[in-house]
């Protein structure tokens, strides 16, 4: 059964970078496609970017363009969200979810089958 497990949240000061990281056991990365998505408390869950298994990349977030990117190693079944000029309002919880068969991406989130368990980001002034 297929797992994703999120690491690398943590506390940074706005202006700064963190690196998120999603490892998927129990199933092969290639066919996945990997969705990054957030939720700040008492706020509604949104969608930032995605990779699909052909490592086309689609932003869906307008607070994702120009400051997050994201990239995958299949070797290390691990997809990466790296998140740079981080501000007071990017705090919130990260979720990896992934899509199998992953040619396409997808925007929403009941089209994604597996769920990491989520990593606090915190972003201070």
């Amino acid at each position: 059964q297929a797992q994703l497990v999120e690491s690398g949240g943590g506390s940074a000061q706005a202006g700064g970078s963190l690196r998120l990281s999603c490892t998927l056991s129990g199933e092969t990365l290639d066919d996945y496609a990997i969705g990054w998505f957030r939720q700040a408390p008492g706020k509604e869950r949104e969608v930032a970017l995605c990779i699909s298994s052909q490592g086309k990349i689609t932003y869906y977030g307008v607070f994702a363009e120009g400051r997050f990117t994201i990239s995958r190693d299949n070797a290390e079944n691990t997809v990466y969200l790296q998140m740079s000029s981080l501000k007071p309002e990017d705090t919130a919880t990260y979720y990896c979810a992934g899509k199998s068969p992953g040619y396409y991406c997808s925007a929403y989130d009941y089209n994604y089958d597996d769920w990491g368990q989520g990593t606090q980001v915190t972003v201070s002034s």
